[in-house]
């Protein structure tokens, strides 16, 4: 009851003493101190991120909403230390770079192969008419080179082209370039539809239906499967008696794999290069249509044994996804572990940060990576003893390739490089720099034994405390004169945006589907990925009702993020 008392009096008596005396609540909201600047940044960041949930005709600005949040904050004068504001945007900034590195780096090389070359080729010319009508527009405008630059990249919704931007600015003048961001804020709103209203505009162009342009892909990709195709043979040829598989391979030249081989005691085998041939043993063979007439005369006769019937024989047979997590396999090719004729399984995939890769001998294995292994549960568990599996040793965090490539991203950011024709040496920043060394060391870390693994959400939560960071800021840097730059004829840069973002789409999305015959699913794919936009992809995926839409913005968006963010550091420095 004492205690009880004296705490009431206590209460009382600071309520009186601080009723009349509001300084500590006017130092927290407009003041300098770290108290204030750390409630200023959370409470920004709180209500963007609430803000961005919200959905209008199922389309949202995310946490774009940080950056108006942060305007509006600075516009009624809650602002914070210069010096604070600067170091907290472009750590932000380097922590979102480097963390979209990590993630796209396993498919940034291998976006090049195949359809790939075309899709990035096409996101290529997207990327260079958006900067030729922006430097065409800054010619007949008259705008400062600063705000054209700005509005380039809220046209093409592309936060890090902003902070390249902004950092290669700084270098140049020591300032921050308070007109980049009132470019990219007004420009971005109208963005995130213009590209949305290019994917529905060229739909109606070419009058797709949903359901022709469905099976007509289904129809292409039936056509592919059919290429490759598999029989049942029985071996009868005395050349191959007692010859192990790579043996009768060497023999002729084409091209199959044996799968499955059906001893004649019954006894079922997982085909490996060891696995002797005896006569009578009946093989399920994979390889081109074209080519399996040949194939079955050298290897013996051709049997009536249906697929279904060796996935009968196969029952005894499981597939399971297995972890790779010793460090010791990291770097390692998947031939040289002789899984398949050691433990008598096979590896039909490996999934890398969400991406499928082909189990060829020849790839390398990281940490964190998922194979699909096939095999008897005896066999599995005993390759599962060698790759790991452990699920405790990949909640440890390896903050060693994280610190380590941002201080080498740093460093190559910092170089100068000097080209003929550009008044200053030309960086890569603390964009650049960060991003290019997150690819390289995701990519070719394994070779120098770096385990470069993280798990998907531990990189989704670097890349989204670093963005949240670098939009607060922004914002509040931006705000104090951005009214009133609208008013006064910012309103036409809304206008500017809308014909950077949409031309460039609507030319592209033509020539990809007249010329390349692209499929309208993986064009608009293209499209989201060639401007980096999230919302659009979701809109994508919900009317395409299947997964190409992911698949072609995966295959342009880790070239995209590249050049969105050197042609904005270039663009400052030519135009400067």
């Amino acid at each position: 009851m004492f205690c009880a008392t004296v705490g009431i009096y206590t209460f009382v008596a600071f309520y009186k003493g601080n009723l009349f005396n509001m300084e500590w609540i006017d130092n927290l909201l407009f003041g300098s101190g770290i108290g204030h600047s750390i409630l200023l940044i959370a409470t920004v960041i709180f209500l963007g991120i609430w803000l961005g949930k919200i959905k209008v005709a199922g389309i949202s600005l995310g946490i774009t909403w940080i950056l108006f949040i942060g305007i509006l904050f600075s516009h009624f004068g809650m602002r914070m230390d210069a010096h604070a504001l600067h170091f907290l945007k472009e750590f932000g900034l380097i922590l979102f770079v480097y963390s979209v590195g990590l993630q796209v780096g396993p498919g940034f090389f291998s976006s090049f192969k195949k359809g790939g070359i075309t899709l990035n080729m096409l996101a290529v010319g997207i990327i260079s008419l958006g900067v030729l009508i922006t430097y065409i527009l800054y010619r007949v405008t008259g705008l400062s080179y600063t705000t054209m630059v700005g509005i380039l990249s809220g046209a093409v919704t592309n936060t890090p082209g902003l902070g390249a931007a902004q950092q290669a600015y700084f270098d140049m003048t020591g300032n921050e370039g308070t007109e980049i961001a009132m470019g990219y804020a007004v420009a971005y709103p109208l963005g995130v539809i213009g590209i949305i209203m290019a994917i529905v505009l060229i739909r109606y162009i070419f009058r797709i239906n949903f359901e022709k342009e469905t099976e007509t892909v289904q129809n292409r990709q039936g056509e592919k499967a059919s290429r490759a195709t598999h029989i049942s043979l029985v071996v009868k040829n005395p050349a191959l008696f007692g010859k192990d598989i790579a043996e009768v391979a060497a023999l002729i030249d084409k091209k199959f794999v044996i799968s499955r081989v059906l001893h004649e005691d019954k006894e079922l085998e997982i085909a490996h290069s060891r696995t002797r041939l005896q006569q009578g043993d009946k093989l399920f063979v994979i390889a081109a249509a074209q080519d399996m007439k040949a194939i079955g005369a050298f290897i013996g006769e051709k049997i009536e044994m249906q697929r279904s019937e060796w996935e009968h024989l196969d029952e005894n047979l499981i597939s399971r996804r297995i972890l790779i997590t010793r460090s010791e396999i990291n770097g390692k090719a998947l031939g040289q572990l002789h899984l398949r004729g050691g433990f008598g399984i096979n590896i039909t995939r490996v999934n890398r940060s969400g991406v499928d890769l082909v189990a060829n001998p020849a790839l390398e294995l990281q940490v964190g990576d998922r194979v699909t292994v096939v095999g008897t549960e005896k066999n599995i568990n005993n390759v599962e003893k060698v790759l790991g599996n452990s699920l405790r040793r990949l909640r440890e965090p390896n903050l060693v390739p994280i610190f380590l490539g941002i201080a080498l991203g740093i460093f190559l950011g910092s170089i100068p490089f000097t080209f003929p024709g550009i008044p200053q040496p030309v960086k890569l920043g603390l964009a650049g720099g960060p991003l290019i060394i997150a690819i390289l060391i995701s990519r070719f870390g394994p070779h120098y034994k770096l385990v470069t693994y993280t798990t998907m959400s531990a990189n989704l939560m670097l890349r989204e405390i670093g963005i949240s960071l670098f939009l607060a800021c922004v914002g509040l840097d931006a705000g104090s004169g951005f009214v009133d730059t609208v008013a006064n004829g910012g309103y036409a840069w809304i206008g500017y945006g809308f014909i950077i973002t949409f031309i460039p789409l609507l030319i592209i999305g033509i020539v990809a589907r007249s010329i390349y015959k692209i499929d309208y699913f993986t064009l608009m794919g293209l499209i989201a990925g060639s401007t980096t936009d999230p919302p659009a992809l979701a809109y994508s995926n919900g009317v395409a009702g299947n997964d190409l839409p992911s698949v072609g913005y995966a295959t342009v968006y880790p070239l995209t993020m590249f050049l969105r963010v050197l042609t904005a550091q270039l663009l400052i420095l030519l135009l400067s």
